[in-house]
């Protein structure tokens, strides 16, 4: 589904992210772990088209993406929700979600029925459905940023860090939430500094550091790996 091929990503002198590659495949979940400036969220920008590689490929579905812009990544069947969880504060739930369908706009009866399907699977939101989405909790801000990416149809989900700032019951709840995404056959490439949340959904697993993969391998590896602690803290 995902091919990253030798990314790198600059801030101007600084390298972020230096020869990385990654992949995953059709229906896979992907975690890409690391410590707090390791080079993860720049890499998973980069691949949404919001942040312009500097080298190498980024191959989706057998197509060179490298130089798409978001919205043309939206529409290739990729979404994005990044970690800075942004709604739209003074919009409701259900227009939230109606922005989220902006590709499938000249389907109407399409965006209705997608919209009934993510209250269904995000029961909070339907109680919530005419309320200001500023005023939401959260972990209910984060189900429904999560919610209005899923309301373009992608193929693959990039989540980036989903638990972050949460209290621990509402990541056991966003974690479930994934999990439910997960079954439904949706590819996900999971960002996510809580390494054993994320081995716990995850089918394989990345851990960068200082800007680099440092690691890889099954969950069953990197989860019992002698180094994990220090790949993960830097030391």
């Amino acid at each position: 589904m995902l091919e990253v091929i030798d990314l790198d990503v600059s801030y101007g002198p600084i390298r972020a992210v230096k020869g990385v590659s990654l992949n995953v495949g059709n229906g896979e979940m992907v975690a890409l772990l690391g410590a707090n400036g390791a080079g993860k969220s720049s890499t998973l920008l980069a691949i949404a088209g919001a942040l312009r590689a500097a080298a190498g490929k980024i191959i989706l579905e057998g197509e060179d993406v490298t130089t798409l812009s978001p919205e043309r990544m939206v529409q290739k069947g990729l979404a994005m929700v990044p970690e800075t969880r942004d709604v739209f504060p003074d919009l409701t739930v259900m227009e939230n979600l109606k922005l989220g369908a902006f590709t499938q706009r000249h389907n109407k009866a399409g965006e209705t029925e997608d919209r009934e399907k993510m209250v269904k699977l995000f029961p909070i939101l339907a109680e919530r459905a005419n309320q200001a989405a500023g005023t939401l909790s959260g972990g209910e801000q984060q189900m429904l940023v999560v919610a209005r990416a899923m309301m373009s149809h992608p193929r693959i989900l990039l989540l980036d860090e989903p638990s972050l700032g949460l209290a621990p019951t509402i990541v056991d709840r966003i974690f479930e939430m994934i999990e439910q995404l997960k079954n439904t056959g949706l590819t996900i490439l999971l960002v996510e500094q809580n390494a054993s949340k994320a081995l716990e959904v995850a089918d394989r697993a990345y851990v960068m550091r200082l800007g680099q993969i440092a690691a890889s391998g099954s969950v069953a590896d990197i989860a019992t790996a002698y180094d994990l602690k220090a790949l993960y803290l830097g030391g």
